[in-house]
């Protein structure tokens, strides 16, 4: 197991904000990995009233600047289990990570059980792009998930498959998407893997129905599960707060700077259109170049914390990984979609936050419009002024991306330094034709 202390482990065990004001409790029930609820998340607030609560992980890598080390060792571990419970099943496996949150955690498991194909939901839509299949979350700020493999060989098998969330709450949006999977493709096993499973015995029942209505066996494994304690009221008192302070500014504006990173074509970014086992070398071999490419772009024994573009999180971990191989003290952490409260009181876990222009052109969608989130992005230590190495791909590095509101802007105006690294994005046209060759 990963020894690296989880994110905000240096607040010790000291009873969180959100519990100490709204009675928030985070509860342990067991784990088969020697992780402890507590340790893997902490309470946050959004003011939405389907869902006024925030699970915050601390190793992850979203909401939170983490070393990649434990990022990586948390999706290890959690792929270890998936690989107990399948055994000689496990490399024969398709592994399907939930946009946006788990796409970087599911790859991670993928990678650990050596699956045959990873493939990750997306909500972007890409031109060339085929939808096999999609399905609906349903308490989510983002409803709706397709699946964009380059053939539907990668997906259409009757292998085990696999789902990775990062947080099973219920548990509703893995079984509605088991039920909608199973209608394009049934199988026999289907495995929910997470960092925390956080269900009641009720959720747990429901799971036991839905495995007999398919006619398939769906199995559970976490690295710790425990449940939410929610008081009566949090909701109402959670919405009443006033607005979070976000877009904080700075007497000095910092830089920006931008660099591109090199990509093979023939290589995937991620599981947005399918990651097979065979393109784990490549993509190795791909992450060492542009890490030495983007090592250029950096100043010599500054800290830096790499931030991911909401899906691209895989791609940015590694990428992450390798600057901290090379000596650079590193954190990493991405953007999102999600709203969360932002105070900055000790013991709460957004204490910086900051809302941006989404930079994607999506002229034909209300999705252009709709804004985007970044949480923290500082080091824990106050003395310390890391790079902000901020990794997109090419679709995001728009005129939004550097325009008044859009993400270079106020992290700018934050007085932050900013490096823009561009990776080309998967063109799932030429990907499809290369794997197609003989």
């Amino acid at each position: 197991m990963n020894t690296v202390a989880p994110a905000g482990a240096a607040e010790g065990f000291r009873t969180p904000w959100a519990t100490e004001q709204f009675g928030l409790t985070l509860h342990h029930r067991e784990s088969a990995a020697g992780y402890r609820v507590p340790e893997l998340v902490r309470p946050g607030l959004r003011r939405n009233p389907r869902r006024a609560h925030l699970l915050v992980s601390t190793v992850l890598g979203k909401h939170v600047p983490t070393d990649p080390a434990v990022v990586i060792g948390a999706g290890d571990r959690l792929g270890d289990l998936v690989a107990e419970l399948l055994g000689d099943d496990a490399p024969t496996a398709v592994v399907l990570g939930f946009a946006e949150t788990a796409t970087g955690l599911g790859h991670c498991v993928a990678t650990r059980i050596g699956a045959a194909c990873y493939l990750h939901s997306t909500r972007r839509v890409v031109a060339g792009a085929e939808t096999f299949a999609g399905f609906e979350e349903g308490h989510s700020h983002a409803t709706s998930h397709m699946l964009q493999p380059t053939s539907p060989d990668l997906f259409a098998n009757p292998a085990p498959l696999v789902l990775v969330d990062d947080e099973i709450s219920t548990g509703a949006t893995a079984l509605d998407a088991i039920r909608a999977l199973h209608g394009h493709q049934p199988r026999t096993r289907y495995v929910i893997a997470s960092l925390v499973d956080m269900r009641t015995e009720e959720h747990r029942r429901a799971v036991a129905e839905a495995a007999g209505e398919i006619g398939a066996r769906i199995e559970h494994v976490s690295l710790a599960s425990g449940r939410a304690e929610i008081p009566e009221g949090t909701t109402e008192r959670v919405t009443a707060l006033p607005d979070p302070d976000l877009n904080p500014r700075a007497s000095h504006r910092g830089s920006a700077s931008f660099v591109e990173l090199p990509w093979p074509a023939t290589v995937p970014d991620g599981g947005r259109h399918g990651f097979r086992n065979v393109d784990a070398a490549g993509f190795d071999a791909a992450i060492i170049t542009a890490a030495d490419v983007l090592m250029t772009a950096l100043d010599p024994g500054r800290p830096a914390i790499v931030i991911g573009h909401e899906e691209l999180m895989y791609l940015p971990l590694r990428l992450a990984d390798a600057l901290a191989a090379r000596g650079t003290v590193t954190r990493f952490q991405t953007t999102t979609r999600s709203p969360g409260y932002v105070l900055d009181v000790s013991g709460y876990p957004l204490r910086r936050g900051f809302v941006f222009l989404a930079p994607e052109h999506v002229p034909e969608t209300h999705e252009a419009e709709a804004p985007r989130y970044l949480y923290n992005a500082q080091w824990p230590d106050a003395g310390r002024r890391p790079a902000l190495v901020l990794v997109v791909d090419s679709p995001a590095d728009t005129d939004r991306l550097r325009a008044t509101g859009g993400l270079v802007d106020v992290l700018t105006a934050a007085g932050e330094d900013v490096v823009v690294a561009t990776v080309p994005a998967t063109d799932p046209v030429a990907l499809r034709t290369s794997r197609e060759a003989p």
